[in-house]
Parts: structure tokens; sequence; C-alpha cells
């Protein structure tokens, strides 16, 4: 009974301090991924461990494009303590608002929501951490600023636990 008591305020504590994506009805721009994500872009970003340490500081260089409800992110991910990454999205829009998403490392497919300037994303991504590879959950919020530039703040977790957080600033060039 102590166990079951202690799992049930768990998630009650993680429940409560979620963000939603309702709370973005109505907010200008309206992000649309198959337009914001199209041509070239670059990011600058940092990932933070748990505590908010910074970690590590990269630069992502992005080509996106689409063909009607069908598109490809191709990200060239440069670390500053000079590892290099590549990451391909193939991404679909499977309604108003409503996309889904693969790639390599991604874990089955993700899937995310628009709502007037925010996109809410969710998906299992292997990461790999001093050669042992870790699946993780990501719940990766997206903000348009303009129709040049968007914020995106990912929180990850393992096992219902924050480990870590992206922050990444994204614009179009």
């Amino acid at each position: 009974m102590k166990y079951l008591m202690s799992l049930l305020l768990l998630l009650l504590v993680t429940a409560c301090g979620s963000a939603s994506l309702e709370e973005h009805r109505g907010t200008q721009p309206e992000l649309k991924l198959e337009h914001f994500f199209d041509g070239k872009l670059k990011a600058y970003g940092i990932v933070l461990d748990r505590s908010g340490n910074l970690l590590r500081r990269f630069e992502v260089d992005l080509v996106a494009n689409w063909q009607g409800d069908n598109g490809e992110i191709k990200e060239w991910f440069e670390f500053d303590d000079g590892e290099k990454s590549t990451r391909i999205w193939q991404l679909k829009r499977v309604a108003d608002n409503q996309y889904e998403g693969q790639a390599g490392d991604v874990v089955g497919i993700a899937k995310g929501r628009t709502q007037g300037s925010a996109l809410f994303w969710q998906y299992d991504l292997d990461i790999v951490v001093d050669g042992e590879t870790y699946q993780v959950t990501l719940d990766d919020w997206m903000f348009l600023l303009d129709e040049r530039r968007l914020f995106n703040k990912t929180d990850m977790s393992k096992f219902g636990f924050k480990v870590g957080e992206v922050i990444l600033y994204i614009e179009k060039i």
C-alpha cells in the first residue's frame, strides 16, 4: 500500500507541472512546420544536465523541404567538443495541426501538434553517453517568434525523471 501511495503521489506531482498546448490557441504568428522548416536554417543550442548545469554547446545546419504533406529535414550537428552527427527527419502532416516524424535515432514515431505559435512534439530517442546507448523521452516545445525565428525547449526524461534539457534557437538563413 505504501508503494502504491508513493507511485500515485509521483504521478500527481509530475502531471501538475506540465504546460498545455491549448494555452497557445490564437497566438501569432501561427506555426506550420511546412512553412517554417523549408529551405536552409541555422540553429544554436546548449545541453543542460538535470540541475541546469551546462554540459555542451552546439550548432546545427539544417536543410528542409516539403512535397505536399511530406517533409524532410536534414540536420548536421557540430558540438563544442568536436563531435559531429547527422539526423534526417521524415515528417508527415497527418491532419490540421498534427504531425508525425521518424529519424534513425528516434524510437517509433514522434507525434506533434501545433496550436497558435506553439508546437508540442513528443518522442523517444536513443542517445549515446560514454559509449552506452540510453533511450530517453523528449518533451519538445517550439515557439515561433516571427516568420524567421523559433525557440525550442526540450525536456529529456528517463522513467519519468528529468535527466536533462536542450535549449535551441533556430533561424532561417
